[in-house]
């Protein structure tokens, strides 16, 4: 018996994922944090973002906070050193940085 109404289903195009190389699906998710918070820098401004070096050894990870007083929102993100360059390659994160102070 199937259920009544039209069900979407979500999450169509990671259907698959699972079937996927584990290195393959590690970098999919990296480029989508690095999107989403790209996307909430660009709206958000400088001001309430700070980038700091947590930890050097066995590699480098970096801590992203993102704060919005406005909204009462905060997001904090643990990036590796590749993913944070991906990250500030990005011109429009860069000129958002620029009068935020960058922390080691």
């Amino acid at each position: 018996m199937s259920p009544r109404g039209r069900f979407r289903q979500l999450g169509r195009d990671r259907s698959f994922e699972a079937l996927l190389d584990p290195a393959v699906r590690s970098a999919r998710r990296v480029r989508r944090i690095v999107r989403s918070l790209r996307d909430e820098i660009v709206d958000a401004g400088s001001d309430g973002l700070r980038i700091r070096r947590v930890f050097t050894n066995p590699r480098e990870i970096y801590r992203v906070e993102l704060e919005r007083p406005g909204l009462a929102y905060q997001r904090t993100t643990l990036l590796d050193r590749a993913a944070l360059e991906e990250l500030l390659a990005q011109e429009e994160v860069r000129s958002r940085l620029r009068g935020s102070p960058l922390a080691g």
